[in-house]
Order: C-alpha cells, then sequence, then structure tokens
C-alpha cells in the first residue's frame, strides 16, 4: 500500500498519513487483514518523524479502522462500507453547522469547495 503525504500541505502530515490509508479502503487497495507498512519504514520512506506516523496509525485505530498489534504491527480491521459512514456522518455534522449558520446550500457547498481545495495546496 502506498502511503503519501504532501509536506506543502496545511493538512497535518499525520492526517495525510491517515487519509491515505482511508482512500487505499474505500478505494479497494486494501482490505481487512492487510498489513501497513510498519511505521518506521513509512517515516523513513517519506522522510517524516516516526511518531507522526504512529499518530496517523493511531487515528485509525481509534476510528476502528486499523489494530495496532504489540512490536507496532498495525492490521486493517475495517472496512470501505465504515470509511464511507464516517464520511457521511462528517458530512451531516458540517451541514448541521451551515445550517446553524444561516448559509444557503449554495455557500455551504462553496465553503465545502473551498476547505478541500485548501487541503489539496
Amino acid at each position: 500500500m502506498l502511503i503519501t503525504v504532501d509536506s506543502s500541505s496545511a493538512q497535518p502530515l499525520a492526517d495525510q498519513v491517515a487519509n491515505s490509508v482511508r482512500a487505499a479502503l474505500a478505494g479497494g487497495q486494501a482490505a481487512p487483514g492487510d498489513r501497513l507498512p510498519s511505521a518506521r519504514n513509512v517515516a523513513a520512506t517519506l522522510g517524516i518523524n516516526l511518531h507522526t506516523v504512529l499518530r496517523g496509525y493511531q487515528q485509525l485505530r481509534d476510528e476502528g479502522l486499523v489494530e495496532l498489534r504489540r512490536g507496532r504491527t498495525a492490521v486493517i480491521t475495517g472496512t470501505a462500507d465504515q470509511v464511507r459512514l464516517q464520511l457521511t456522518a462528517a458530512a451531516e455534522e458540517f451541514a448541521r453547522a451551515a445550517l446553524h449558520a444561516g448559509a444557503t446550500d449554495e455557500e455551504a457547498l462553496d465553503a465545502a469547495r473551498q476547505a478541500l481545495a485548501n487541503l489539496r495546496e
């Protein structure tokens, strides 16, 4: 599995690590039972701190998508459906906040598009 980060992005590197795994799971490139690359290997390959990778893996563990085993082995336990459910829940939370703020549908969509663009920079 390829884990990538963009050091020029405003998004924290640990979040990018976790998002790479989520994307692989949602896209079918990873499945339950697959092992993630060792945190040490990912850190060395990407030129980032080991603890940054571990924070990304811990996010996935906290979401129930990965099981961290002794010796820092990480195994995917979640499914693509879980990733989609998390995305839906986050979108609903955003929609509630937009409605509460009095935003129109178009303003909310513009804000979401801008947020995505900012994260991709």
